[in-house]
């Protein structure tokens, strides 16, 4: 950790936690990445359960010395519902400390449905999702004015079914930036689906293992993506964005453009021909209308 996360004040946090399942996204594997909230939660909590095939230990360095730590990598979710259960009936705090943002391919829907049946509290907080730890990374903005607007987050069919009308193709169509995730098992079939609608030359950045030692990103053509995942020996824990943004990038957006003005700054084309003043005696909310019409 830190020495920025090492100097929180987690004892009165702790005291005040109440015994619950606390559903937390880890990030993409930097400890520095985890929310505050998800460090005084690991930081109070009794019991700790992680998925340690996808978490890094290192991210727990912040738990207390007497918590209770339990790997989940090899347990089904018959074997880690019922430690979760007991544990807050037994009036202790649970921690279930997953990858990512738990939003995103996480199954937390049939732990959460389980959770409710046997009606122990929990509450879901969020994490840093590996897009955009990637993006970061990459020093892009994957929603460029003029070139793309829209972000996909998916993945191609494996052991889980992708519904018809979200196969990769068909999404593919849009040529967005495109984020694809749990699929490097099958990156030959991706590929060739990206490319019934991508250019063949469109960058793609690969991401292996963000946020942890061995992390690795490249960019390839999309030509050369399954080709690239081969060679380094990638099979999972990959994202894959394909993206004219990661294209060099010329112009600029209209949000900080001088002549663009919105509700919060004028544009200097205003300011310079006295029109801000005119809008402004013509512009008024319901309430100084009505309040106008009191007065005469």
């Amino acid at each position: 950790m830190s020495e920025s996360t090492n100097n929180l004040t987690f004892s009165k946090y702790e005291n005040s936690l109440k015994p619950a399942v606390y559903i937390v996204g880890a990030g993409p594997g930097d400890p520095d990445l985890l929310t505050v909230r998800g460090q005084k939660l690991l930081a109070a909590a009794d019991v700790i359960l992680f998925a340690d095939s996808l978490v890094p230990e290192q991210i727990l360095d912040v738990c207390r010395a007497d918590a209770e730590i339990i790997k989940t990598a090899d347990r089904t979710l018959e074997e880690i519902l019922p430690i979760m259960i007991d544990a807050v009936r037994s009036h202790q705090s649970v921690v279930r400390l997953h990858s990512g943002d738990p939003s995103l391919y996480s199954a937390i829907h049939e732990q959460m449905q389980l959770l409710a049946d046997a009606n122990i509290p929990f509450e879901v907080i969020p994490g840093i999702s590996a897009f955009q730890s990637a993006a970061a990374k990459l020093k892009i903005e994957l929603t460029v004015p003029g070139l793309v607007q829209t972000i996909i987050l998916t993945r191609i069919s494996g052991r889980t079914y992708v519904p018809a009308t979200e196969e990769l193709a068909t999404l593919a169509a849009h040529q967005a930036s495109l984020c694809l995730y749990l699929s490097a098992r099958h990156i030959t079939e991706a590929q060739a689906k990206l490319l019934e609608h991508y250019d063949q030359d469109t960058p793609v950045a690969i991401c292996y293992r963000l946020g942890w030692p061995d992390e690795k990103i490249c960019i390839v053509p999309l030509s050369q993506m399954a080709v690239a995942t081969y060679e380094e020996k990638l099979l999972r824990t990959t994202l894959y964005i394909i993206s004219p943004a990661l294209l060099p990038i010329i112009g600029r957006s209209r949000l900080y453009h001088p002549e663009h003005n919105h509700l919060f700054r004028s544009s200097h084309k205003f300011r310079s021909s006295g029109v801000q003043e005119s809008v402004g005696e013509n512009c008024r909310s319901p309430l100084q209308e009505s309040t106008m019409k009191n007065e005469e």
